[in-house]
């Protein structure tokens, strides 16, 4: 094994040549480093990196920690001390983190290293990142093509080898559609069972930090050291947090896997549905029984998530006012035209059209029709998945209705872009658990084969029944071993 190979490795392998002092820290630092320099100009996945202060962290790391010595790409929506914080952002442009959000602060405990904020669309509002005020990020299988979003740049990070692992958020499947859109895992834990302390909120009933990583044990890994009650985040679940990486090892015979006929609706492109009905088939031979099933309300999940979302973000994003920090308008008339015009110039198009929606129906007049609606709705939702739950261990869907898109191909159709995100967004709703795991690809007979991604979603905080049933796939299965590059 030559240097350049260390950055394709997985955590688990990087452990091993840690601990055996067959590779130190620095190397390891020091080959990714040298990776990126030389592709991202090609992927674009990265917005800032910090090398100096990241070699002395991997000078000074204890390699018998859990993550001791391994570096970790970070979404720029998560603070990290003293590193950029812009959520790909021109109305944060500038601004540096003043803490560790609790989920760094634990990684740092465990010995990981923080190297490099990724790119996203801004604010995490969109499903392609190309809403990033600085750059698109490309897909590393076909760079004609979009990675995902809102947590593009740390999925195509890992998927290129720029990353060993990553840190996204997912509101609505930030995490799941780009893993599965790149090929990588991507995990969205339950609601609460990461702090959100640190992270800037998008919709904070939505929200929840998540890992992205190359095979199923290393996104449990991170999981488990991230987890766990934050007196900073009163939505944090007190709750025990599984060593979720030592039981991963399950026989799946009598697991009941339910099918939800609303998933696997006609729309779906032809060769996601055939590699989903190959995925299923694995799993009935590896024992597990597929139960049809019926989540009724799915149909309303992208109108509620949309009105819910919005809602939250019209009154998070009110704070940026370019009064204490962030971009600031030149030579103002007045306090109005301060805050106008620097909204106006700071915010990109897509978050502005969330603001002045998520403003709407929660005004005067509209609030019952629109945003107390959804609630409603919402709850419907989350029935519909407690009574399957009592049926069923698990649900399967695909991850996404059709592999990656065009650069370009929907940034004048916000409904069809929403719609990336239709298989993903009732499982933030819901407040439950989900996973994305490659599970085949399309146009195989092409030079850029697309991945596509088979998702898994699970009770709220049964992680570890979720991440057995990925890992039972995925070790059984060659799909996460391929590479685009």
């Amino acid at each position: 094994m030559t240097k350049s190979d260390l950055p394709g490795l997985t955590i688990s392998e990087l452990q091993k040549l840690l601990r055996g002092r067959e590779v130190s820290p620095r190397e390891v630092l020091e080959a990714l480093h040298e990776r990126i320099e030389t592709l991202d100009p090609q992927i674009d996945a990265y917005l800032s990196r910090d090398l100096d202060a990241a070699l002395a962290a991997a000078d000074a790391a204890d390699v018998s920690l859990p993550l001791g010595g391994i570096p970790i790409a970070v979404k720029d929506a998560i603070s990290v001390e003293r590193q950029p914080c812009t959520c790909a952002s021109k109305i944060l442009r500038g601004y540096r983190g003043m803490f560790d959000a609790t989920a760094i602060a634990r990684l740092k405990a465990a010995g990981a290293i923080p190297f490099g904020k990724t790119n996203m669309d801004e604010f995490a509002m969109g499903s392609s990142t190309e809403n990033s005020s600085v750059k698109p990020t490309r897909n590393p299988w076909d760079r004609a093509r979009i990675p995902g979003g809102s947590s593009g740049g740390s999925a195509a990070a890992v998927a290129a080898g720029e990353a060993i692992a990553s840190l996204g958020s997912d509101t609505g499947g930030s995490i799941r559609q780009p893993a599965a859109l790149c090929g990588v895992v991507g995990m969205k834990p339950t609601y609460g069972r990461v702090s959100r302390h640190g992270l800037v909120a998008f919709a904070s009933s939505l929200d929840q930090i998540g890992p992205l990583a190359r095979t199923v044990r290393d996104a449990a890994l991170l999981l488990e050291v991230m987890a766990g009650v934050d007196p900073n985040d009163s939505t944090s679940l007190d709750a025990p947090v599984p060593a979720y990486s030592a039981a991963l090892e399950s026989n799946l015979r009598g697991v009941r896997l339910g099918l939800p006929k609303e998933y696997l609706i006609a729309g779906i492109d032809p060769e996601v549905r055939a590699a989903i009905d190959t995925a299923l088939a694995h799993f009935s031979s590896l024992g597990a029984e597929l139960v049809d099933i019926s989540l009724p309300h799915t149909d309303y999940a992208i109108d509620t998530y949309y009105i819910i979302a919005t809602a939250e973000a019209s009154a998070n994003l009110a704070r940026f006012d370019g009064v204490r920090y962030g971009y600031r308008a030149e030579n103002p008339l007045d306090l109005s035209d301060h805050y106008g015009r620097t909204r106006a110039e700071g915010f990109g198009a897509e978050v502005k059209r969330r603001i002045i929606l998520g403003t709407y129906v929660l005004s005067s007049g509209y609030y019952d029709a629109y945003y107390l609606r959804a609630q409603k709705v919402r709850t419907l939702i989350r029935q519909d998945f407690a009574r399957a739950f009592e049926k069923v261990d698990a649900i399967i869907s695909p991850t996404t209705p059709e592999p990656a898109f065009l650069l370009g191909e929907r940034s004048a159709d916000p409904l069809r872009m929403y719609l990336a995100d239709i298989f993903t967004n009732a499982a933030n709703l819901a407040g439950i658990c989900g996973i994305s795991i490659p599970c085949g690809f399309a146009r195989e007979e092409t030079e850029n084969p697309l991945p596509i991604g088979l998702q898994i979603m699970g009770r709220a905080l049964d992680e570890t029944r979720v991440f057995q049933l990925a890992h039972a796939f995925e070790q059984s299965t060659d799909w996460h071993r391929r590479r685009p590059l």
